[in-house]
């Protein structure tokens, strides 16, 4: 089982103290707060990929990823949206490829649509085509990191003929993907058409909406010939805060959930934590919901939490990491591990993908 964390970049006023951080004091943060999920034994930092205020994840993932890859041993490193729409399917195949190099297969991906409709425009495509740009793109970046010569014609960029992407992927294995949505089917076909990783970032909605989306994947990955239904290979997002007890997590958080920019200014506190999986508490009580969120679920890989949303300041995001990392995890680790059927596979490594290659692949 893999925990991390991940970001959306967000510059927010801290409305505690009115102060703003800049855009490089957000940037740097970022960063910092990667060095310090490494440190705490997280797996896994993500980033997001936005194009407009008040975000600063970067326009370029692999940016960020790169500089924290140079600063780092050991943490997977990876996007928690790669606009699969809106980006180049062959620029894609160049970047990751190059950073998975420099950063020794420490990379995975995880495509989206993204949840900021003007994005597309600005790209020169169509919202209406979301669904069928992300599937053309991917079948097309798929390819890329598979074949040496790759022949191609579509409907949404200009055709391919013998075309090399380079560098090609490190040790002959493409990045883990993980295919992201919230709600759409589709994107879970897409998913379990590949065999890959599916990814319900489970903020925003009910768990029993996570858990429909995840059971409709795992019966089409099984359908399609990867293995069984629980084999599957299933991602969650979540979010929390935690203190020592709940009333302290609770009145020390509700400011910031209040006027968070993409909650806030909507239900309470308590209506959302009821409603979706966000969690305001003690150590404790995220070990007691994560597990229960679990039971409706089935064994799954990757569990990532947002940490640093909604204008919290980076002393409070490092506290909560030193939780997360010496109170929670261990817990999780051994309860995941106790709980997982024989025959469910690890959360995706590049070691265990260069190890599962066929002789006929390595030989290639």
């Amino acid at each position: 089982m893999q925990f991390g964390i991940f970001t959306v970049g967000d510059v927010t006023t801290d409305p505690t103290t009115g102060t703003t951080p800049t855009e490089n004091e957000r940037i740097k943060a970022t960063v910092a707060i990667a060095k310090k999920a490494e440190e705490v034994g997280l797996d896994v930092f993500a980033t997001g990929e936005h194009h407009n205020p008040p975000f600063v994840a970067p326009a370029n993932p692999t940016v960020l990823l790169a500089n924290i890859a140079a600063q780092t041993e050991r943490i997977i490193l990876s996007t928690s949206t790669t606009l699969i729409t809106t980006n180049d399917p062959v620029r894609i195949a160049e970047d990751y490829a190059y950073l998975q190099h420099l950063a020794d297969g420490r990379i995975d991906l995880m495509m989206g649509r993204g949840n900021t409709g003007p994005v597309y425009p600005w790209f020169g495509k169509d919202i209406r085509e979301g669904i069928n740009l992300a599937i053309e793109n991917y079948a097309l970046l798929h390819k890329l990191w598979r074949e040496d010569s790759v022949d191609w014609q579509g409907k949404f960029r200009t055709p391919l003929q013998g075309f090399t992407s380079t560098p090609r992927p490190l040790d002959g294995v493409a990045p883990f993907v993980w295919h992201g949505s919230i709600r759409s089917p589709e994107i879970a076909e897409q998913a379990a058409y590949y065999g890959d990783g599916f990814f319900h970032n489970h903020i925003f909605w009910p768990p029993s909406h996570a858990a429909k989306m995840i059971r409709y994947y795992r019966q089409r990955f099984a359908h399609y010939g990867h293995g069984t239904a629980e084999q599957a290979i299933v991602g969650l997002g979540g979010q929390v805060f935690m203190r020592k007890n709940s009333q302290e997590a609770i009145a020390e958080f509700r400011p910031y959930f209040d006027n968070a920019p993409v909650y806030g200014h909507g239900p309470s506190l308590e209506d959302f934590m009821a409603g979706t999986p966000l969690t305001v508490g003690s150590p404790d009580q995220v070990i007691e919901r994560t597990l229960a969120l679990a039971e409706d679920i089935g064994p799954y890989q990757r569990q990532m939490w947002l940490m640093d949303h909604a204008g919290l300041p980076l002393k409070t995001v490092l506290e909560q990491l030193d939780l997360l990392g010496e109170e929670v995890v261990p817990v999780l680790r051994k309860e995941f591990a106790a709980r997982r059927p024989a025959g469910v596979p690890e959360g995706p490594t590049h070691a265990a993908l260069v190890a599962a290659q066929s002789p006929e692949e390595v030989t290639a």
